[in-house]
């Protein structure tokens, strides 16, 4: 319809009845306005009488798709200002009292005084005001402090007042971060903590792995959580089981060991404090290597109930930890540096004996005991069952306490 604003009266008439059951619906929003402002012109609308009004505003409505309502102020608009436009929208902003060059100098005043809180720096903006005579800080100087931290949060300030530094690691005063050095003596423990997985949201056990560094003596201990409640104490079980004095005690970063509480309790045992340095994984790997080769193979991957922990820590104190330390052989390492001064480490048949033999060996060893013990009392555990007997009741109770945790199945790798 090129010509449909240019219509008779007759003609639109008979539009209308042709297109009763016939629904328009009208373009964009400028084009709608136009056509009908040319409509209305073509058909001098505001010379036309009540029944020949009619039908140009049934026209109109009809052709654009527009409601009784919005053609009433189409033809409103036309009788009062003599043409039908789109009223450009104007969105209501209120009077902005601070300027640009107020952000300007309040991101000048905060790199400058390093950004201080809001009622302190309205107060430097009233001494420059009102004591230095500075014209410039009129109106911060009367800036209220909520809306001083609207301007902080603008994107003018933002773009002016940002300043970029490299990350600041956080300095935790807790523990020596360097490789402890035993020296040959014993009672220097590397300690890591090995999760026993999750079932629905729910944690699993904690296994608290303590190795030393010269004897490989292993103590296992076991817990629900790793808050210091429920670790410190089997914490403090684990390093009462090593038989000789605990001098050293070396761990990850981690925060159940790195806190306060730890650090308490080591220094009653007159102990070193140490922690594993950046980008050096060597310096925790012998007690990372024991949990695979004992925890990982003898418990597996499997989610143990964190109520089952207590019974797990008395398996671990009457069959595991004898069991390793008496009857389980190790291998020890003998280093030595090539020509290019690199350590090589290499495992000889020989170098093969139990944590217990390994401690006999050293010298003075009786001296590195725990007040009150003797070798004579270890050599007796020692002796009173073979390796393999031994080996054959620590699996029947472990088969024994797995059936009354319902270890669950592990996540396939491939799905984790």
């Amino acid at each position: 319809m090129w010509n449909a604003e240019s219509l008779s009266r007759e003609e639109i008439r008979e539009f209308l009845k042709s297109s009763q059951l016939i629904e328009f619906a009208g373009c964009g929003r400028d084009e709608k306005y136009a056509w009908v402002d040319r409509v209305l012109r073509a058909q001098h609308y505001g010379e036309l009488g009540k029944g020949e009004r009619g039908v140009v505003r049934a026209y109109v409505e009809k052709v654009t798709g527009s409601s009784a309502a919005q053609t009433t102020r189409f033809i409103r608009a036309f009788l009062d200002q003599g043409a039908v436009r789109a009223a450009p929208y104007q969105r209501h902003c209120f009077r902005a009292r601070y300027t640009a060059e107020d952000i300007a100098l309040l991101a000048e005043v905060d790199r400058a005084h390093e950004r201080l809180s809001g009622p302190a720096t309205r107060h430097i903006f009233q001494r420059a005001y009102e004591q230095y005579g500075n014209p410039q800080y009129e109106r911060l100087a009367k800036i209220s402090v909520a809306h001083l931290y609207n301007l902080r949060a603008s994107a003018r300030y933002r773009n002016q007042a940002a300043v970029f530094e490299p990350t600041r690691p956080t300095a935790i005063a807790i523990g020596e971060r360097r490789r402890p050095e035993p020296h040959g003596r014993p009672g220097f423990l590397r300690v890591d903590t090995v999760h026993q997985g999750d079932w629905d949201g729910a944690k699993g056990v904690y296994h608290i792995n303590a190795v030393d560094a010269v004897t490989q003596w292993q103590v296992v201990g076991c817990a629900s959580q790793v808050n210091e409640t429920y670790l410190l104490p089997v914490l403090g079980a684990v390093l009462e089981q090593f038989p000789f004095v605990v001098l050293g005690f070396h761990a990850d970063n981690g925060s159940e060991y790195i806190n306060h509480r730890v650090r308490k309790l080591l220094e009653k045992l007159h102990a070193e404090f140490t922690k594993s340095r950046a980008c050096r994984s060597q310096d925790n790997a012998l007690v990372e290597g024991k949990n695979g080769a004992v925890i990982r193979k003898l418990i597996g991957y499997g989610y143990i109930a964190g109520e089952h922990a207590e019974a797990i820590g008395k398996f671990y104190a009457r069959h595991l930890n004898p069991y390793l330390n008496f009857h389980r052989p190790c291998g020890f390492a003998t280093v030595s540096l090539d020509e290019r001064g690199k350590r090589r480490r290499q495992y000889k048949t020989e170098d093969y004996r139990t944590p217990f033999e390994k401690l006999k060996s050293l010298e003075r060893a009786e001296q590195c005991l725990k007040p009150g013990l003797r070798l004579a009392e270890l050599e007796r555990e020692a002796l009173a069952l073979s390796d393999t007997e031994f080996a054959r009741r620590m699996n029947a109770a472990k088969s024994r306490l797995l059936r009354q945790c319902k270890v669950q199945s592990p996540v396939p790798p491939l799905f984790r």
